[in-house]
């Protein structure tokens, strides 16, 4: 009799066969997926995970369409508003809601809504160049105090906690009440000069965590280059925390811009700004409130979708939150 032959796929119970047989099973199982169905995802990234994470959190989503919105009518205002900002009519001064000027007209007769919109592109850039001065010399000063240590990170330690004692508005009062351009460039090297220490603080700490890892170290062993380490294994492991904090302060850095402008010292006339409209408007808010509800409303969605998008990032980037 013709003996009986074992299945096709049989594995073989002993010798190098059944070892290479059962190689070759396993690796079919793992290249279809544990259900059969196809083959199995790849490891993911922190960069991808953070970014599935993302597109599934409605509170990205909507921060991330307002702040659209905002960069689109920065850039191009006359989408929704044809007029001119700085044209005004004294005899339409206080007027309220009217057909060509849904929010009214303000002390001056200028359009309100006109310059609520104009005045984003003001905010915007202010907040946007501010927060990349604060990023890229803050996270280039803490990354490499951190990096080498010694000497170099001491004295920027002590540095950084003279710059903390500086009341923010206080310096801004004595050091911009000499500056008499009025453009947002006192403004935003101001935001720099005192802002990129908090930055300096977090680059240094996780530059500081990221090299004591395992594969810095042995990155280190086989004879990588400061520069290599620096850019290729630290940055990318380190850049997290700095990108948190960052966009959480872009709408701090907006927030304080018209604070300075409501105070007199920031960003001057002509110069169409959100700050400088609140402090025109305060004087007669109990006659025109709507003088100071529109400005002041802009100015509040504005800082409050950056702050919900910095949330929705660190939730993102944050292993432990997951």
């Amino acid at each position: 009799m013709p003996e009986p032959q074992e299945p096709e796929g049989a594995i073989a119970g002993t010798g190098m066969g059944g070892a290479m047989d059962l190689a070759v099973s396993e690796a079919n199982t793992l290249e279809k997926g544990p259900d059969g169905s196809g083959p199995q995802d790849r490891p993911r990234s922190l960069w991808s995970d953070a970014w599935r994470d993302l597109r599934r959190n409605p509170v990205f989503i909507i921060s991330a369409l307002v702040i659209l919105f905002l960069v689109v009518i920065s850039l191009w205002p006359s989408l929704i508003a044809s007029g001119n900002p700085l044209k005004c009519d004294l005899s339409k001064a206080q007027e309220g809601s009217q057909p060509g000027a849904p929010f009214g007209y303000d002390g001056q007769g200028c359009d309100v809504y006109t310059r609520t919109v104009y005045g984003a592109r003001t905010s915007v850039t202010v907040g946007v160049c501010a927060t990349l001065g604060v990023a890229i010399l803050g996270s280039v000063l803490g990354g490499l105090a951190g990096f080498f240590g010694g000497f170099w990170d001491s004295i920027l330690s002590r540095v950084t906690d003279i710059f903390f004692a500086i009341p923010v508005v206080l310096g801004g009062l004595v050091l911009l009440s000499v500056v008499t351009s009025s453009t947002v460039w006192p403004v935003i090297g101001f935001m720099v000069l005192l802002g990129w220490p908090q930055i300096s603080r977090i680059a240094r700490g996780s530059v500081i965590t990221a090299k004591q890892n395992d594969y810095v170290q042995a990155a280190r062993a086989l004879g990588a280059s400061n520069s290599r380490l620096l850019l290729r294994h630290i940055t990318p492991n380190a850049v997290a925390p700095v990108i948190v904090v960052a966009t959480i302060a872009l709408g701090t850095y907006i927030s304080l811009e018209a604070t300075l402008s409501y105070l007199g010292v920031g960003l001057k006339p002509p110069t169409v700004s959100w700050g400088i409209d609140i402090s025109a408007a305060s004087a007669y808010i109990r006659n025109a409130p709507h003088m100071l509800l529109w400005p002041a409303g802009a100015l509040a969605v504005t800082v409050l979708a950056f702050i919900m998008l910095g949330d929705a990032v660190r939730d993102a980037l944050d292993p432990k939150l997951r």
